[in-house]
């Protein structure tokens, strides 16, 4: 497999090989180094709240992105699958770096934020969005977050509603049915297999 020479040129190792055998370069990131398979297989291995949750499994960064676009098409079933697709990529950049919760990347300042936005403009190009999407989409996007978080805090992560509320706005009141499915643990096996199936069907609409 071919892959950008750039990462391996520098005398300093900066870039991460993936078992797809890419290279992808964490100063300069190419999007032709950047595999779904790659992405999937390393977010479902990421834990959200540095693994402070219940349940046998981690609640993995890949299940939340599921989650967070599970949350967009409760408010509009009719969204576009652009956006759709954005939702799902929302978090990407940390089948790389890893899942920082918000207080520790409020320390670490814009350089942990550099890295990421440079990550997720390849990730987007490479599967046919924008760079940087438009603040009206962000805004979207971060709203179906945030009731992603409120979900996960109060069932997951042993916060109060009170306190949920607070600090991620309101409960986004989703089916019973499709709350238990979304919020019990998956394997990390199932959770990179539901998201892959998750984005051929809405790469594919």
């Amino acid at each position: 497999m071919t892959t950008n020479n750039k990462a391996s040129s520098r005398p300093d190792r900066v870039w991460q090989r993936m078992l797809s055998g890419r290279r992808l370069d964490l100063i300069d990131p190419s999007p032709l180094d950047v595999e779904i398979a790659d992405i999937a297989h390393g977010l479902a291995r990421v834990a959200r709240w540095n693994g402070q949750t219940s349940g046998a499994h981690i609640f993995s960064v890949a299940q939340h992105t599921l989650l967070v676009e599970t949350v967009m098409r409760a408010r509009n079933p009719n969204i576009d699958a652009r956006l759709r697709l954005a939702a799902l990529l929302h978090d990407a950049p940390e089948y790389v770096i890893g899942d920082m919760i918000s207080p520790f990347k409020t320390v670490l300042g814009a350089g942990y934020k550099t890295v990421e936005k440079r990550l997720l403009a390849a990730i987007h190009i490479r599967f046919g969005l924008p760079p940087e999407l438009a603040a009206s989409i962000e805004q979207q996007i971060k709203a179906a977050d945030r009731g992603a978080a409120y979900l996960e805090a109060t069932r997951l992560a042993g916060f109060s509603e009170s306190e949920a509320k607070r600090l991620f706005g309101r409960d986004p009141c989703l089916p019973e049915a499709t709350e238990a499915d979304y919020l019990t643990p998956w394997s990390a096996a199932k959770a990179e297999k539901r998201f892959l199936t998750r984005f051929n069907a809405v790469l594919g609409s």
